[in-house]
């Protein structure tokens, strides 16, 4: 409820001006996939994407080519004519096709000379449009009459604490770019599945999103992932207790040196491989069993694939770009091959 009104609020305010279009907010991550470990630590992340704005196109250009996982990309921006709705009668003048002096006196800058760093979309940029965005949004809903709002520091999403009485709620906000019609998008800032959970020796993803530049915009796979947990819940059973189990693992099992995206990436490889069917309240040991075993198997070979990447169990209805589609599974345990001793430092946490 909260994520419509502000979208309505946001429209409204980029309605008249060349700023990123904000769509529908999405939500990512535990809370919303429903296994949140721990409730005093919950955050209620949510992923907006931006669309164009009119006379404006969006390219991806991919920035890092190394490791799968820790792809970025570049958000090209670029101009494009507006000539023929401006023939139909609408109040916009081409950017390509009218000087820039007329442009200067009769229409608001283009996104190039707002958010970009020379063609591309600029996160930092954008995170500071963003947030006085909400700000301003924030004045304008009918939950700023019971709720009070903190934001918190942060220079690649919009984050704030949401309070009424002894209710406290955590939100981050992140922005993003979608490849194409999949549901594979570049976000401002590494979801939780990214930054590989608290643990060291099971964690392949990048580190701060701080150390990236400006321009670039990691991959992120969570609304794939999402989706997933959405299609599970659609077919299993309703006393299904396969987000009990990941819960048993990513809380109960805190501290143990695997990291919740770690346990996140091996349930929803069982997922796929033993029925749903089985996952009923009279099955759960066995299932726990199955995961546990999954990953003993997964430490012995030293290779975890991603879920996402070069999978061809996941449900139809999750789109991927054709680049997804086709590379070769990533194996999130590579760097236990290389490491001997961090190999063995995870067999004995196993």
């Amino acid at each position: 409820e909260l994520m419509e009104s502000f979208k309505r609020v946001f429209v409204d305010s980029v309605s008249n001006s060349f700023y990123p279009v904000p769509q529908e907010a999405i939500g990512v991550g535990s809370v919303f996939e429903g296994w949140s470990p721990r409730e005093q630590d919950v955050v209620y992340r949510v992923l907006v994407p931006l669309n164009p704005p009119p006379g404006h196109a969006f390219h991806l250009e991919l920035n890092s080519a190394g490791q799968m996982a820790a792809r970025t990309f570049c958000v090209r921006v670029e101009l494009v004519c507006m000539c023929k709705r401006e023939q139909l009668g609408e109040k916009l003048l081409c950017f390509l096709h009218h000087s820039q002096e007329e442009l200067r006196r009769k229409q608001k800058p283009s996104l190039l000379e707002t958010l970009c760093t020379g063609s591309y979309l600029d996160v930092e940029k954008t995170s500071h449009w963003f947030y006085q965005l909400v700000r301003c949004s924030w004045l304008h809903l009918p939950q700023s009459y019971s709720w009070h709002l903190v934001f918190q520091p942060c220079s690649r999403s919009c984050q704030f604490r949401l309070s009424k009485g002894k209710k406290s709620l955590m939100v981050e906000m992140l922005f993003g770019v979608r490849h194409g019609d999949s549901d594979i998008f570049v976000v401002s800032r590494p979801t939780e599945a990214q930054k590989g959970g608290s643990s060291t020796f099971v964690s392949s993803q990048p580190a701060e999103a701080d150390s990236i530049p400006s321009t670039a915009w990691p991959e992120t796979y969570a609304v794939a992932e999402a989706k997933f947990f959405r299609h599970v819940a659609r077919q299993a059973p309703c006393d299904s207790l396969h987000l009990k189990c990941l819960q048993v693992f990513t809380c109960i099992l805190k501290g143990t040196g695997f990291s919740s995206s770690t346990w996140k990436t091996v349930v929803m490889h069982v997922l796929t491989t033993v029925p749903l069917s089985r996952w009923r309240r009279r099955e759960f040991a066995r299932r726990l069993w199955d995961i546990m075993a999954y990953l003993h198997r997964c430490l012995q070979l030293k290779r975890l694939e991603h879920f996402v990447l070069g999978n061809e169990r996941l449900p139809a209805e999750i789109s991927l770009p054709p680049a997804v589609q086709r590379v070769e599974p990533l194996n999130l345990f590579e760097h236990l091959a290389r490491d001997p001793a961090a190999h063995r430092e995870a067999m004995r946490a196993y």
